[in-house]
């Protein structure tokens, strides 16, 4: 098990019985405005969000979450200007190449949920390789979206369903919210339980619409590089103050 990092100057601990939830979704936001605060390009900023990543897939390693998905990079990233998109590239390359080995040594399993394809080949190589080489690890699965977007993923989903209804290999009135949630990017995975987005937007922006529709939204001012062990407790502490129903009253949750 790996350890938390400390942070002497203030040290946020989760609330006694606190629940972990099983899956965390974040939209990393702010890297860039942050490093502009700063008067620095833009790629400080998202190198300084590498350190948040490690930080927060260490954490949410020792605190038992299952499931957590990293929203690294979007299909409308790709409109970003050539330089910004390649100096990205670069450092998910770098991040892949030099987690590796930590990954295999605290069990944790590297998924993609995204058109891979649109990748740079150096880069879909390197990912490949760390999805294969950490395919057996099972403590905690990482998920990184890159080049992803929900709707793409919908109509991918609705496309594949289609062919196998023209191929006779289902009937169209066999589709159930399982057979969609099946032929999604995170098929077999359940369903976020929080989605925190950091850097002061209160949007999904096209992350995991159909798996969101009953998690527990968390929406901070603080920008990615900023974004700690500290402030993911307290997301987690005020993920706890929520009463999930799930459709039903007060009163039948409490029951359950």
């Amino acid at each position: 098990m790996i350890s938390f990092f400390a942070h002497p100057e203030l040290m946020v601990e989760l609330e006694k019985n606190a629940v972990v939830p099983r899956h965390v979704a974040i939209i990393m936001d702010g890297n860039g405005r942050w490093a502009e605060e700063q008067k620095r390009p833009r790629i400080f900023g998202h190198r300084a969000g590498v350190d948040s990543v490690r930080e927060i897939v260490e954490t949410s390693r020792t605190l038992g979450i299952e499931f957590l998905t990293l929203y690294a990079f979007s299909t409308e990233n790709w409109n970003r200007p050539t330089g910004e998109v390649s100096g990205l590239m670069g450092l998910l390359k770098n991040y892949l190449q030099s987690e590796l080995r930590t990954m295999l040594k605290n069990d944790v399993r590297l998924c993609c949920f995204g058109e891979q394809e649109r990748l740079p080949a150096d880069v879909q190589t390197v990912l490949q390789q760390t999805i294969a080489e950490t395919r057996m690890c099972r403590s905690m699965t990482l998920n990184l979206a890159l080049s992803y977007g929900a709707r793409s993923e919908l109509v991918q989903a609705v496309q594949s369903l289609a062919q196998k209804c023209r191929d006779g290999i289902l009937e169209w009135q066999d589709i159930t919210e399982e057979t969609i949630s099946d032929h999604l990017f995170s098929a077999g995975q359940p369903d976020p339980d929080l989605l925190i987005r950091t850097g002061g937007e209160n949007r999904l922006s096209n992350f995991l619409l159909w798996q969101s529709s009953y998690t527990e939204l968390y929406f901070t001012e603080v920008k990615w590089p900023d974004f700690k062990k500290n402030q993911f407790l307290e997301a987690i502490n005020i993920f706890n103050c929520r009463q999930r129903r799930f459709g039903r009253t007060s009163a039948q949750t409490k029951a359950v």
